[in-house]
């Protein structure tokens, strides 16, 4: 009783605290893949391997741009739900949001159920070619982002250009192919992505229907038209989620992926062939 008095204290004054957002409370479901922290107190960023089931498919949940107003509201939908997502996240945009250490804080200290991971400091000011044909500077750009994050893992997702770095794996065009080598040469992973719920740049609202999404995103994994078999990466944005009734279409999402036995929700520290962790 004493341990979850002091994990209830610990949320509400990370979570609760850093948002006005009402927190909605949705169906808890019941989700073997979701791991016991309380195991993992002395040590909750030691990487651990999982072993892969061939009959099951992996479902990677990322959003990027964090921390911004529709971060908190995603963070305790998956939290309430019981599934794993990546969070990408922005050092500069931790400057533009008066909560926004204690939000990174949050997503960090929520590890293995939640990953943060690294999105960049700058997102390129978002001057893409500038950024990618000056490739030591973006590499200095992802250093800084990594170290003023507390970043625990190697994984980067590039602003604005979806590209692959794993052992042995460099898969990226000829604009940022300069960059990926230097951080794979760090030993840095880099992660892209396979299918992407889209949203409208004017208003930031999603456009596909939750119904839309889960029907695209379980036709990819049946033709295999992911990177890699059996697994799919779906790439969001945390501001997309921020009014209650684009949450609750989150929350819609989830729960119709959910109800498929056959998925598995996973953090992208668990991508199939990364470096492992220094």
């Amino acid at each position: 009783m004493y341990f979850i008095f002091i994990l209830l204290s610990f949320y509400s004054h990370y979570c609760v605290g850093c948002s006005n957002v009402a927190e909605t409370k949705y169906p808890i479901h019941k989700d073997s893949n979701v791991v016991n922290t309380a195991s993992d107190t002395a040590n909750k960023f030691e990487w651990h391997p999982i072993q892969y089931d061939s009959s099951k498919k992996y479902i990677y949940l990322t959003f990027d741009d964090g921390p911004q107003n529709g971060t908190v509201p995603v963070y305790n939908l998956c939290k309430q739900l019981g599934v794993k997502a990546t969070f990408f996240m922005v050092g500069l945009h931790t400057q533009k949001k008066s909560d926004g250490k204690e939000i990174v804080a949050t997503i960090r200290e929520s590890y293995p159920q939640i990953l943060l991971a690294n999105h960049s400091y700058s997102h390129a000011y978002d001057k893409y070619k500038y950024f990618y044909l000056h490739p030591h500077q973006s590499q200095t750009d992802f250093y800084n982002n990594q170290q003023l994050l507390h970043v625990p893992f190697k994984i980067i997702r590039l602003p604005g250009n979806s590209a692959w770095v794993r052992k042995n794996e460099i898969k990226a065009s000829k604009l940022v192919k300069p960059v990926t080598v230097l951080l794979d040469s760090a030993g840095y992973n880099v992660i892209g992505w396979d299918i992407e719920w889209n949203f409208n740049h004017k208003t930031a609202n999603p456009i596909q229907s939750a119904a839309k999404m889960a029907a695209l995103l379980d036709s990819a994994l049946a033709r295999n038209n992911t990177h890699t078999k059996n697994h799919i990466v779906l790439l969001s944005h945390d501001r997309m989620f921020r009014h209650q009734n684009f949450t609750d279409s989150l929350a819609k999402f989830i729960t119709l992926l959910k109800q498929n036995n056959n998925y598995i929700f996973e953090t992208i520290d668990h991508y199939p062939q990364l470096k492992k962790p220094e």
